[in-house]
């Protein structure tokens, strides 16, 4: 294992047990990583769900010839906290990055260092989103230790307008750009030539990509014109208009999903272009792709919208990995969290897992090996005065579990919700105030509690005994 705090020495020596040969001999058969996260599809929104009209042909395909875990869950379904999870494998509160507009502390060991410090030329482009004024902001460019050890680092900024409005910085003169198109293209464009100027090297791509995110109604018109509302299916939880949430009530849910959907099916064309580079610099059987995002999106269901919640339309998310060698058609139903990222990242490319991290390393199931998964993953929502709305945002603080079958979480008031996702994929019937689930309500805070002790967690958790 990597020391906490590795230096490049620790990490070399580390895998040069065997001497300088053995090295070189591990560096050459690792893989390139393309890592692609979209901002808030949820994984019902994905080819095959039922009640599901958003068109992905690449992610279909990509998914024919890989792995789904059809059991991702974003630990945090928040757009900051999720990122210092994935960055650093750690939870929020030892990382720092407890809601929106909390910076990644410097003195993190994150994962552009991991590879980075495995002879892997690191890269990231689109929206950054750990910085003190967030990925909305109008922040200098970062420089150094800032950037935690993404080397060609290409961080877009104003990205919720998803036309001619985001900005950059140019990487020569460190003048900020504000290019007109489609930011979701103008970022691939960014990522495609990170890949075809380190095509003859070994690297590591994280691509942020701010599509679906709201607003809806921006995706690209000829591809709106490929949904009209009335023709959407909508999940059965869901309401028509909404009277809870964020971004205005009593807006139409058919209409935000039609651009929801042409947003996805946006995000599907530019996944397409880089699978075509991969193909085009004859790369493709060496590099590893991954899809996925960094939580869902409510779109009605439960009558909210937006997402900080622990319903599946929320916190369920992609996770579709094609890996050199492995199988193709995979399902896998291992429960793999944001925090479990990190590692299995690591474990997919070969490079050595930092002890930091709190998650487990999964890529055994990527492998088509058993792999003995995680039995629940803990669910929270632990700060919102950086939410829209602020501290008035209706989604209430929460810690909770998701394991296999059970969505349970604890709120303010105590015990809030507990679906049977089994029996109720929907999630219709809260039975947290079913006697005869009593029992199992109680072994699931045992667990909870747990958790906030391993994640330094100083919530206030009200257990009941019954």
């Amino acid at each position: 294992m990597i020391p906490r705090n590795p230096t490049r020495r620790d990490v070399l020596s580390g895998l040069a047990a065997g001497g300088a040969a053995s090295l070189r001999a591990q560096v050459t058969r690792r893989p390139n990583l393309l890592f692609v996260f979209s901002d808030q599809h949820r994984a019902c929104s994905m080819p095959g769900e039922p009640f599901n009209d958003a068109a992905a042909p690449a992610l279909e395909a990509l998914a024919s010839q890989g792995t789904t875990f059809s059991h991702c869950i974003s630990n945090y379904p928040v757009c900051s906290p999720y990122r210092g999870i994935l960055m650093t494998g750690r939870w929020p509160y030892q990382s720092g990055v407890i809601d929106n507009s909390f910076p990644l502390r410097r003195s993190e060991y994150s994962l552009g260092e991991a590879f980075r410090d495995a002879g892997y030329r690191t890269g990231y482009v689109g929206k950054w989103h750990l910085d003190a004024r967030g990925a909305e902001g109008h922040a200098l460019k970062p420089e150094g230790d800032s950037r935690h050890g993404f080397e060609d680092w290409r961080a877009w900024y104003n990205t919720n307008p998803h036309f001619h409005r985001s900005h950059t910085y140019d990487p020569r003169s460190g003048k900020q750009q504000v290019p007109r198109g489609y930011n979701a293209t103008l970022m691939t464009d960014d990522a495609i030539g990170f890949i075809e100027r380190n095509r003859e090297a070994q690297w590591m791509l994280v691509l942020s990509l701010n599509p679906p995110h709201p607003p809806f109604q921006d995706a690209p018109p000829e591809l709106m014109k490929k949904y009209p509302p009335g023709d959407l299916q909508l999940r059965p939880n869901t309401a028509e208009r909404v009277t809870r949430g964020v971004g205005g009530r009593g807006r139409s849910m058919r209409g935000d999903l039609a651009g929801y959907n042409a947003h996805i099916e946006a995000v599907d064309r530019e996944m397409a272009r880089l699978v075509r580079c991969l193909d085009e610099n004859g790369i493709a059987d060496n590099t590893i792709i991954v899809y996925t995002s960094d939580h869902g999106e409510m779109l009605g269901a439960q009558n909210r919208t937006g997402k900080r919640l622990p319903h599946e339309e929320s916190c369920r998310v992609p996770f579709v990995v094609r890996s050199p060698g492995a199988p193709a058609g995979v399902k896998s139903d291992v429960l793999l969290g944001a925090i479990d990222i990190f590692p299995t990242l690591c474990g997919m490319a070969n490079v050595p897992v930092p002890d930091s991290c709190e998650g487990r390393d999964l890529s055994a199931a990527v492998r088509g090996q058993p792999v003995d998964g995680p039995e629940h993953q803990f669910l929270m929502h632990i700060e919102k005065s950086n939410a829209s709305g602020g501290v008035n945002h209706t989604a209430p603080l929460f810690r909770g579990i998701r394991t296999a079958r059970y969505t349970y979480a604890c709120g303010e008031i105590g015990r809030w919700c507990l679906y049977d996702n089994q029996e109720d994929p929907h999630q219709r019937h809260n039975l947290a105030d079913d006697s005869g689930h009593a029992r199992l309500m109680d072994e699931l805070d045992g667990e909870v509690l747990d958790y906030l002790k391993r994640a330094k967690d100083r919530y206030p958790y009200r257990v009941e005994r019954t």
